[in-house]
């Protein structure tokens, strides 16, 4: 039994291969906006993080209507740290739209998810997005998705996938490349016609898989999933169970529920087997979880989302400067914010640090991820500091493993001599290179820690026209030491404003991070050293004023501009001793002890 007014499929591809621009023009022309309605562009990235990064960061549902079927939509993120998003929502859909870049082709990302989709046996429509770009290969995409599609061991039916040929920034598809379309109708007619209904059987008892959490302060979690069977009602009794069984099975009733008509939740009093709707209500619901009735609580089975592969120390700010400038400081709120995160996030895991009582892992899917949840937190009034990324090292079968990344570079042909220098050297496996075009793309296998510290000097030697993408490939035996960083940092050597004066007599030594009028404290981190070891400056020194003059001493000081670093770039330029100080209106970079001696002392220690 089936739904025939509905279906279900989600966009999937590689990042910036056009998913939410897809879905703007797919809105747009369904109807869903009035003819002379304001819309901003990508209007799914609502959040302010995806606007200005450009990137899509968490799952989003909407739905659009197309003749009688109502399709329900979910833009899936298309960066490697947020694979997570894409893995529990493709739970919710009966197939999947495959977008694929018609210059770039298929990349890590699109692997990823492609097989995760036909691991679940969805059906699968492949787009093959920017035909108007100049540089377009549409005769050789097509065999490089069909051999992927083969890599992956698709089965027969997969294996017969339709083809469409689309611009989804000028809003248009075709089913044949050397036929320019006119709109997106011969998209929606292959997914009415090629993505199956969903099964509905409505006589079964009532289950639903929470597949996603959002949150409200003013009806606490709504929890998000499809209905799988039966009908469920408003102000119904429920059981909500646990399909691993880490938790007993819990009764509740459900006060409200919404459904997606465009970008808004409508409210409704019950929804048949195959419907996406939100439900709020029930308290400490999970993602992963099933909503049953009363008489037949059976648990639907979830995904097994992959495990985390780098964590971070996240702990109170214990800084001179600690509690100016944050709203949220002390253990307790930082420890609420994480547990809040961990509702809505299944990839994050977060732990009590053993040796403090102030301190916390956090552990994600990469730096990406790390960072966002860093940038996020600092927006919303908190301050805290963390430590430089590490990779999960695992022990499998008696040997100690560390993960790898699939790493896929393409750049200007005359740059790539120089990129495999910086790979290899970082312990980076050449698999495979080919000429694009103009450019040439290198895969390599390379370890995780390999790629801390490696994006800033990606783009130095790029000229700033390279791209980088890399997605987890697996684990392999420890490679052994991989030199970081071949620099040392200038180091504050006390508290009080930087000056003009001070800055100039030190910035031979190395690119300053601090600007006259900064206020700077011992220890903390003013700049990068030209030399491999750390070195302590005065950046607060001023010029002894006395009643002499002489020709040229007066003359103005001519500063070298700062380097302004962005969250990631201190992230991946920390050392192991060293810390980041986060809060609402700085990052400050600093030693671990910030106390000169003590460093020295402890260095001492070490060499002994």
């Amino acid at each position: 039994m089936t739904n025939p007014n509905i279906r279900n499929i989600a966009i999937i591809a590689h990042v910036d291969h056009g998913k939410t621009t897809l879905v703007d023009e797919m809105l747009k022309q369904s109807g869903t906006f009035r003819e002379n309605q304001v819309v901003a562009e990508r209007v799914m990235d609502s959040n302010d993080l995806e606007r200005e990064r450009g990137i899509t960061i968490l799952a989003k549902n909407t739905s659009i209507r197309y003749g009688d079927v109502k399709i329900n939509i979910i833009d899936t993120p298309g960066h490697a740290d947020f694979g997570g998003e894409v893995e529990r929502v493709l739970k919710m859909v009966d197939g999947v739209i495959l977008l694929v870049d018609a210059a770039e082709g298929p990349m890590p990302q699109t692997r990823f998810v492609l097989q995760k989709a036909l691991s679940l046996g969805h059906r699968v429509i492949v787009a093959v997005n920017k035909i108007d770009r100049q540089d377009a290969r549409l005769d050789e995409i097509e065999d490089e998705v069909l051999e992927l599609f083969m890599d992956l061991e698709a089965n027969d039916d997969q294996l017969d996938s339709p083809f469409l040929f689309c611009s989804a920034r000028a809003g248009i598809a075709s089913n044949d490349p050397m036929t320019e379309g006119v709109d997106l109708r011969p998209l929606f007619d292959k997914i009415i016609e090629y993505i199956p209904a969903p099964y509905a059987n409505c006589d079964e008892p009532m289950r639903l898989l929470v597949s996603s959490i959002d949150y409200n302060d003013y009806v606490g979690r709504i929890a998000i999933g499809r209905v799988e069977s039966g009908i469920i009602r408003q102000n119904q009794e429920i059981i909500v169970c646990d399909y691993h069984n880490q938790r007993e099975p819990k009764k509740a009733k459900i006060t409200a529920m919404y459904q997606f008509e465009g970008l808004e939740r409508v409210p409704v009093t019950e929804a048949s087997a195959g419907n996406i709707i939100c439900l709020s209500g029930i308290a400490e619901i999970t993602i992963g979880d099933t909503i049953c009735n009363t008489e037949n609580p059976e648990p639907l089975p979830f995904v097994k989302i992959s495990e985390p592969t780098v964590e971070m120390t996240f702990s109170v700010n214990d800084s001179p400067f600690a509690g100016r400038e944050g709203k949220f400081v002390t253990t307790r709120n930082i420890k609420d914010r994480l547990e809040r995160e961990l509702l809505k996030d299944v990839s994050l895991r977060v732990t009590p640090a053993e040796n403090s009582s102030d301190s916390f892992i956090v552990s994600g899917r990469g730096e990406m991820h790390l960072s966002i949840l860093i940038e996020t937190m600092r927006r919303e009034g908190y301050e805290f500091q963390v430590s430089t990324p590490r990779v999960l090292m695992r022990e499998i079968d008696g040997v100690m493993c560390e993960p790898m990344e699939e790493v896929v570079v393409d750049v200007p042909g005359d740059c790539s001599g120089a990129v495999i220098e910086k790979l290899c050297s970082r312990k980076g496996e050449l698999r495979k290179m080919s000429q694009v075009g103009s450019r040439t793309r290198i895969e390599f296998i390379i370890p995780a820690r390999g790629l801390f510290g490696y994006r800033n000097e990606f783009l130095t030697d790029t000229k700033g026209e390279g791209i980088l993408n890399s997605i987890f490939h697996g684990y392999s035996p420890s490679k052994g030491d991989i030199p970081r960083r071949a620099t040392g940092s200038l180091i504050a050597y006390e508290t009080g404003e930087a000056v003009g004066y001070g800055i100039f007599n030190v910035q031979d030594r190395g690119s300053m991070f601090v600007s006259p009028g900064d206020d700077v404290y011992a220890g903390m981190i003013v700049g990068v050293s030209n030399k491999a070891d750390d070195i302590v400056v005065n950046v607060c020194k001023k010029k002894q004023l006395t009643n002499m003059r002489a020709s040229g001493s007066d003359d103005a000081l001519r500063l070298v501009p700062p380097r302004i670093l962005s969250l990631e770039q201190m992230l991946e330029f920390l050392a192991d001793d060293e810390l980041l100080e986060v809060t609402p209106e700085s990052l400050r970079m600093r030693k671990r002890l910030l106390d000169h001696g003590a460093r020295m002392k402890l260095l001492k220690g070490k060499q002994q």
